[in-house]
């Protein structure tokens, strides 16, 4: 086991991993900007360096000030975390060239599978059922003949994206080139890498995605899938839910064993997830996301799994431990992403003071987050400021106990999302488990936040 982790992130996630080891009896190394001086994460580390400003190129995306840090605090291994550097191979890379373990995939696995449009033919060479759709594309010519080609709609997405950056719906040709250059441009601005491609655009579809885990002795399982199709129109997502509810039984072992399959392929090792898009029996695979997930909350209640932990054990070189035939899910869970942003405002995000601040408690309630009374929301990162998350013996027990920690929840001095949440499960389409990943922008058009 490792002796000390630097954590390469801030916020709740890296206040996460240091629980994590904190239980594996490893020391911690947290970094933090200047203005998460006074973040959770910092107090709660065995010791903390500031990396930089608060722009994130200048501290969290400082490859030169974080390796140093690891190197001058003795650590051996770097957990990224979500986000920020958790998904560059080159960091990885420039991890192992200095004697540090970096607490993921391989950087050869990083690098073609977080390349969406690399990972979707590594797929297909692997049996895997994909969103029909193009390669690289290299101009807004070639994209116009492959929408012409494939039927319209389509989808624009960037291949180095994440969290709905650089994706574009185009239902028209006359739409298509302010499109293009709309996700070009968000995608170089987001990723510096600007490249797009295009997918057949899947009407009404489900989000669904599969929680993997493997090691280095070749060992690999799923934990299950998670259903995250409440997103934002910017299709970010706002509440997850495990198991998927009313998810034909073909479609969740299709899931499941393509999961596996797409991992073998690769020789993944450490915390992964595949996400598809599933409509009916059919299931179509979008991208992987070699890293830790926001939503690995309920995964772990249903499965009682520690799988930040079980990153870091594989990482050191230990054996899952156990095989696909001693997992079992038991009951249900749902997370719903409290975030510092306006929905009335199309989500804009909000940064200030919070003045009072008190999360829920009592049975089958987890409540993941990094702020506190006074703390401060600087306006440089995510919006995300805490995760709740509510398991019980059933999906409606699960859904009774979220709507009285949301009640229960008091954060003042920005706009929440917390009202937002609680509109959507109050919907009869949410309680019925019969909603697509057009379901909260057409609650929205339909009920405007109060």
């Amino acid at each position: 086991m490792f002796k000390k982790v630097l954590i390469a992130n801030r916020g709740e996630i890296a206040l996460r991993i240091n629980r994590a080891c904190r239980e594996l009896g490893v020391q911690t190394v947290a970094i933090f900007s200047e203005p998460d001086r006074n973040s959770l994460h910092v107090r709660h580390s065995d010791e903390a360096f500031c990396v930089g400003p608060g722009p994130v190129p200048r501290s969290y995306l400082s490859i030169p000030n974080i390796i140093s840090t690891a190197l001058i605090t003795g650590c051996d291994a770097v957990h990224p975390g979500y986000g920020f550097l958790a998904e560059n191979a080159r960091f990885a890379e420039i991890c192992a060239d200095h004697g540090l373990t970096f607490i993921g995939p391989a950087p050869s696995v990083i690098a073609a599978m977080g390349d969406k449009a690399t990972a979707k033919r590594v797929m297909k060479e692997a049996g895997v059922a994909t969103t029909p759709g193009t390669d690289i594309l290299a101009s807004v010519e070639e994209a116009r003949a492959a929408a012409e080609q494939m039927g319209y709609p389509v989808l624009l997405k960037a291949t180095a994206g994440g969290g709905g950056k650089g994706m574009r719906a185009v239902h028209a040709p006359e739409e298509l080139e302010r499109a293009y250059a709309s996700a070009t441009a968000e995608a170089e601005a987001s990723f510096k890498d600007g490249r797009v491609y295009m997918e057949k655009l899947i009407i009404k579809p489900r989000h669904i995605e599969v929680q993997v885990l493997g090691d280095s002795f070749g060992n690999i399982v799923h934990l299950g899938e998670r259903d995250c199709s409440v997103q934002k129109p910017s299709h970010q997502k706002l509440i997850e839910e495990a198991p998927a509810p009313n998810l034909p039984q073909k479609a969740r072992e299709a899931l499941h064993e393509m999961a596996v399959r797409a991992c073998k392929a690769v020789n993944y090792s450490n915390a992964g997830t595949l996400e598809f898009l599933v409509s009916g029996d059919q299931v179509y695979f979008m991208e992987m996301n070699t890293r830790i997930q926001v939503e690995h909350p309920v995964t772990e209640m249903v499965y009682d799994i520690d799988l930040v932990k079980e990153q870091i054990r594989v990482a050191a070189g230990e054996q899952l431990g156990y095989t696909q035939d001693d997992l079992r899910a038991s009951g249900h869970a749902i997370e719903c992403r409290v975030n510092a942003e306006d929905p009335r405002n199309n989500f804009a995000p909000a940064a200030g003071t919070l003045t009072n601040v008190v999360f829920p408690g009592g049975p089958g309630i987890r409540v993941d987050t990094h702020v506190y009374s006074g703390a401060t929301v600087p306006p440089f990162y995510d919006s995300m400021i805490a995760k709740i998350i509510a398991s019980g013996a059933t999906r409606d027990a699960a859904i009774a106990r979220m709507e009285r920690a949301l009640r229960e929840t008091v954060i003042e001095g920005v706009n929440t999302t917390i009202q937002q949440c609680l509109e959507i499960l109050a919907t009869e389409q949410f309680r019925s488990g019969h909603y697509t990943i057009d379901f909260l922008p057409s609650l929205m058009q339909a009920v405007p936040v109060a």
